[in-house]
């Protein structure tokens, strides 16, 4: 048998350093490989498993949806659409607005975008977008993005006024606190749109919280900015591909601010179907919507918004709501959050610990905790860093990192006693390994 390293190109990595074992099933917070070794899972994956691994809702409601109808184009009508877009922008509070399905994350960002230009009459419109952020790795969505991974020369054709990121730990406009950091920002960003002409920027495309780049914006950053977009005239995109689904605490991580974190248009992956199959969204609000209502739509995909997949995306919302994960991802996530705290008072390596109200934190390692060096440049990877992951692993938990963080965002099921033990573990290896 051909082994799927010589076989498959595998995302983010030089391919001849990829070695990682088959997985063959999960359940919950677990999944296994053929080897049998059980890992525990503390990053969903890529973020994504919300729901955790072979969730029988899902699964269920995806067989029963093969039985019925597995595909039909958006040229006819489909259940499953029908219910999940309604249901979005109920608990989004879009009433009126519209849903377009996608397959993914970047391509929700990049047709975010062009209905952002369509229904602003900026089709050459610029979007403003900011530094370690990431959308997407389609040209535009790296264009946009401003991450190590997707910087490319030419971002100009791409119409992109990149802005340095809210990132208080490291404040780009050295303020003196979390707050005064996010009111600088929000008056950079405005002062770009204004040197720019409001009238030929189409949007600001931002994420509500962290993703993989680790910076969670201080508490007041969104809503100055929603806030400030709103007196420039430019829509407000808001990127909760990794922040949605409860990830921190609400069904979308603006929520948090109430109306006043509200923004024109959002789009959606990951936690949507809880990863078992591939779906996408942009939700637009009522009056974005409205823009487009007598005017050629000038996009498509072949499955936008498929059935199996919708079908899935519905059976998601119902778990979520029916089990209580909103809220329990808050309870377990102030959990995670005390006991990073409690190892940052124990290990001089921890820099910085940041988080939201659900379960998703970022730790940030340095060499030294007074000047904030950083354990080594951004975005390299320590190497005690990697042997972190490689013992972690031989003890039965896989850990996410990337640079100088260590990324926490566990399935929304998952148990106390497995997330303690989880802990219990990354505290230990941070005292065991040398860091200097």
């Amino acid at each position: 048998m051909v082994s799927e390293s010589s076989s498959v190109l595998h995302s983010w990595c030089v391919q001849a350093e990829w070695n990682a074992p088959t997985i063959v099933g999960g359940e919950g917070a677990r999944f296994w490989d053929e080897a049998g070794h059980t890992y525990l899972d503390m990053s969903s994956l890529a973020e994504c498993m919300n729901l955790g691994h072979q969730h029988p809702r899902l699964i269920r409601a995806i067989q029963e949806q093969a039985q019925q109808l597995c595909f039909v184009n958006s040229s006819w009508g489909a259940a499953p659409r029908r219910a999940l877009a309604e249901q979005l922008l109920e608990i989004s509070g879009f009433e009126g607005g519209r849903v377009f399905f996608t397959l993914g994350g970047a391509d929700a960002n990049e047709n975010a975008v062009k209905f952002a230009r369509q229904a602003s009459g900026r089709p050459q419109g610029k979007v403003v977008a900011r530094d370690r952020s990431y959308h997407g790795a389609s040209y535009a969505t790296m264009a946009w993005s401003g991450d190590s991974r997707t910087r490319l020369p030419g971002d100009e054709a791409f119409s992109v006024l990149r802005v340095p990121p809210p990132y208080a730990y490291r404040c780009p406009h050295a303020s003196a606190s979390d707050a005064e950091c996010a009111t600088r920002n929000v008056a950079h960003i405005g002062a770009v749109i204004g040197q720019a002409g409001a009238e030929n920027v189409a949007a600001v495309l931002m994420e509500p919280n962290a993703g993989t780049n680790g910076i969670v914006a201080p508490q007041p950053f969104w809503p100055a900015l929603r806030a400030e977009t709103h007196r420039c005239g430019v829509y407000l995109i808001a990127d909760e591909v990794m922040s949605g689904f409860g990830r921190c605490g609400e069904w979308f991580a603006w929520q948090e601010h109430g109306e006043a974190g509200r923004p024109d248009l959002m789009t959606l992956a990951k936690g949507l179907t809880g990863a078992h199959i591939p779906l996408g969204a942009v939700i637009l609000a009522k009056h974005v919507a409205a823009e487009l209502e007598y005017s050629m739509l000038n996009t498509g995909l072949t499955y936008c918004g498929h059935p199996l997949a919708c079908a899935a995306g519905v059976a998601a919302i119902a778990a979520y709501r029916d089990e209580g994960l909103i809220q329990r991802s808050r309870l377990l996530g102030g959990v995670m959050l005390q006991r990073l705290r409690a190892m940052q008072d124990r290990h001089a390596v921890i820099g910085d610990v940041r988080g939201a109200n659900g379960l998703f934190a970022i730790v940030e390692l340095v060499k030294n905790r007074a000047t904030r060096e950083p354990l080594s440049p951004w975005p390299s990877l320590h190497p005690s860093l990697a042997r972190f992951v490689t013992l972690a692993r031989e003890r039965g938990v896989s850990f996410a990192v990337r640079g100088n963080l260590i990324i926490l965002a566990p399935p929304l099921v998952i148990e106390e006693n497995e997330l303690q033990r989880a802990l219990d573990i990354m505290n230990e290896l941070l005292g065991e390994l040398d860091f200097t």
